[in-house]
């Protein structure tokens, strides 16, 4: 059974576009592969200038992975500082990997512009400590979107220089693309992130659910109740696509000819994604109750996961005339 990565950092609770996009991926993936599942703390702090609530995102994105459906029985789930052979593999590899290779990286150019005041070296060398991740694992698959693709290719290029140099060590991982739907937020414009506060929580309340959703904007050519809706302009809509599929035709009819209102199609959506989200907020709450749960079945992951991990530094070391 092949290998898959993945990593995540950890920014607290997640939400609906980061269950959309992917968390429901990983839990079908477990069923085909065998899965290594990693929360990325170091990878966080690259462009954090205040730690304080790193432990208790980590605590909180386990949380949700769990609930979501993520099995620690099929899938190895850690936190990525707990597995130190990664730090030594990434030093490694940076050994290897050309300074020109990772500042031409756009998303590096992308995180400088927005903390010209913290371009660090840990920023500069994430792809190298991306590519660790990866390959301290040999994992062979790695799913993501398209829009990801460069930063697989870098990897790629570093396992391939790396094998050149020093004889074949690290499988070529290669992309799983999956359908990550791109989820706007709430504010009808950009991508829903928790830096824009357009997101939905996907543990919110009920109460919770219908407030936001009863703020978020809808089809920006309708004025009035009794004008003509334009169902595909309209980001609701969208939402109405996902979880209200057996009633999106008439309800595309029903907004086109201005028999429904914007209020009455984000009451119904709302009510959708409530009743869609209660099995998880149950499992959310009873494993919430367990603490001790959480951090044992991270402690088993980062166990189960260093078993791999120093096999795999042992062997790099030795191709590069450490040991």
């Amino acid at each position: 059974m092949k290998r898959v990565f993945s990593g995540t950092r950890p920014t607290g609770k997640l939400h609906l576009g980061n269950y959309l996009g992917a968390i429901q991926n990983y839990v079908k993936l477990q069923d085909e592969y065998e899965c290594v599942y990693c929360i990325v703390d170091w990878h966080a702090l690259t462009t954090l200038t205040d730690t304080k609530d790193l432990q208790n995102n980590i605590f909180e994105m386990a949380l949700d992975w769990l609930a979501a459906g993520i099995d620690p029985q099929k899938s190895i789930v850690f936190v990525q500082s707990q597995v130190p052979e990664v730090t030594e593999l990434h030093l490694l590899l940076s050994m290897v990997t050309p300074l020109s290779w990772l500042l031409r990286v756009p998303t590096f150019k992308e995180k400088a512009k927005q903390n010209p005041d913290n371009i660090n070296y840990g920023l500069v060398g994430y792809p190298v400590l991306q590519t660790a991740d990866i390959v301290l694992y040999k994992a062979e698959v790695v799913p993501i979107g398209e829009d990801q693709l460069p930063h697989l290719e870098l990897a790629r290029e570093i396992v391939r220089r790396f094998n050149s140099l020093l004889g074949p060590t690290f499988p070529e991982p290669i992309a799983k693309l999956t359908s990550f739907p791109k989820v706007v937020g709430l504010d009808g414009k950009d991508k829903m992130s928790k830096s824009l506060n357009n997101h939905l929580e996907i543990s919110a309340t009920p109460e919770e659910i219908t407030a936001k959703f009863k703020t978020a904007v809808t089809d920006p050519a309708r004025v009035y109740r009794k004008d003509p809706g334009h169902p595909k302009l309209c980001n609701i809509y969208r939402f109405q696509e996902y979880f209200n599929p057996t009633l999106v035709a008439d309800i595309a009819e029903k907004c086109s000819t201005a028999q429904i209102g914007c209020v009455d199609c984000k009451a119904l959506v709302s009510r959708e994604i409530i009743k869609y989200l209660e099995p998880f907020r149950q499992r959310r709450a009873e494993l919430a109750a367990r603490p001790d749960y959480i951090q044992d079945v991270l402690a088993d992951g980062a166990k189960r996961a260093r078993v791999i991990a120093k096999e795999t530094l042992a062997e790099a070391k030795q191709r590069m005339g450490m040991v």
